[in-house]
């Protein structure tokens, strides 16, 4: 088996995954960086096996991506459009040379657009939340908000990661709050890792109408499940057809993601909320997500628990969802248990259930109740360093 990675060498995600193949006995794999991609490099040979990582977290890729000049400010939010029209164009040029990819470039195409990742699942029955039509502009969202009876929406960059540019928006009827973790300065938009409240209407329209030129995807804002004094809800991870890895993450506010200062939370206290009925309608749920995909080895699922806990919806499918540090099942991280999926041949069985079925879509989860979820360090808040950086887009990363 012959593995090549594409990613930012330096990158944590591209020294995981090389680690879980030497450990399983296999070559290191061969490193190719997104920056030679971007700038002429030749593909993949067609007999390599191709991981595909996240090209974040690298200012000089990030400037590829955009066909800009000069590299983004940290943190900044500026071309995400651009940014995604990078990424589709780059995916093409791995696959150019005829190589197996682990996540194949029609499904990270829809992964990191949300509105046509939204509309995939929508079409195969996953539940999500319901969406409002394209809005271009803060008018238009908020009669789109009146005329579906909704006072609370999340509003999303179409092409976003790492809650980069969300708003959580509520409208009352002398009220209007929006909850993000964009920092607005004088000179632009950035994302920061403190979630600021933005009260005056005429800064939350100002807020969406500079976003709306890239792209806006707008959900209904569901009730989530609690625990204790923090709503909560999971990142699951899904390795060819089977969700296998989940991370609770607990939060006061309607942003759970961990690296905003949220906690991870007790996944066997969720379970235990939850139901073993709902809990595994829930994991199939998750696998029928991934099906959805099933030319990608992986995909990162955030679900949520609504309120009582017998309901629950896809808030988002990550096409580079996996990097859930310190969680294992049967003694494996997400990057041994994708590993091991291809050298078991569970990867090939799965791709091979999925072509023979007549939609194309693959199989449900042998083991709906899979996640084990082990971890190291549950419970406790995620590491976020100071509240006061500003952190870099991720492409559609989690």
């Amino acid at each position: 088996m012959r593995l090549t990675v594409v990613g930012n060498p330096d990158n944590r995600r591209v020294a995981l995954f090389r680690r879980a193949v030497r450990e399983a006995g296999l070559p290191d794999p061969a490193v190719l960086p997104w920056a030679r991609v971007l700038t002429g490099s030749a593909p993949p040979d067609a007999d390599a096996l191709v991981r595909v990582d996240s090209p974040g977290e690298d200012a000089e890729v990030d400037r590829l991506l955009r066909g800009a000049a000069t590299p983004a400010r940290h943190g900044e939010l500026i071309g995400l459009a651009d940014t995604y029209a990078g990424l589709v164009a780059g995916m093409g040029r791995v696959a150019a040379g005829g190589a197996t990819l682990l996540n194949h470039p029609d499904d990270v195409t829809a992964l990191c657009d949300k509105r046509r990742c939204h509309a995939l699942l929508s079409a195969a029955g996953v539940p999500v939340p319901a969406a409002l039509p394209p809005v271009e502009g803060y008018p238009q969202l908020r009669a789109a908000m009146a005329a579906a009876g909704w006072p609370r929406v999340f509003v999303k960059p179409a092409h976003g990661s790492s809650a980069a540019g969300v708003i959580a928006l509520a409208v009352g009827p002398r009220r209007v709050q929006a909850v993000t973790p964009i920092e607005i300065a004088p000179d632009g938009l950035f994302n920061s890792l403190r979630l600021r409240r933005y009260d005056d209407e005429a800064t939350v329209a100002a807020l969406v109408d500079r976003l709306a030129p890239e792209g806006l995807h707008v959900e209904q804002w569901l009730p989530k499940a609690g625990l204790a004094d923090r709503v909560v809800d999971l990142r699951v991870v899904v390795v060819a057809g089977r969700p296998t890895h989940a991370v609770v993450r607990a939060a006061r506010g309607p942003l759970t993601n961990l690296h905003l200062g949220n906690a991870r939370g007790d996944l066997d206290a969720l379970r235990a909320a939850a139901g073993a009925e709902s809990w595994a309608a829930a994991m199939r749920t998750c696998a029928q997500a991934a099906a959805c995909f099933p030319r990608s080895l992986h995909v990162g699922v955030d679900l949520m628990f609504l309120v009582g806990w017998r309901r629950h919806a896809v808030a988002e499918v990550n096409a580079f969802g996996d990097l859930l540090p310190g969680v294992l099942t049967d003694g494996r991280d997400t990057y041994a248990e994708q590993v091991h999926a291809l050298t078991s041949g569970r990867w090939d069985r799965w791709r091979a259930a999925a072509a023979a079925r007549p939609d194309g879509v693959g199989p449900l989860a042998a083991r709906p109740d899979a996640v084990v979820g082990t971890t190291t360090g549950q419970g406790h808040p995620a590491a976020s360093g100071p509240t006061t950086t500003r952190r870099e887009t991720v492409g559609c990363a989690p």
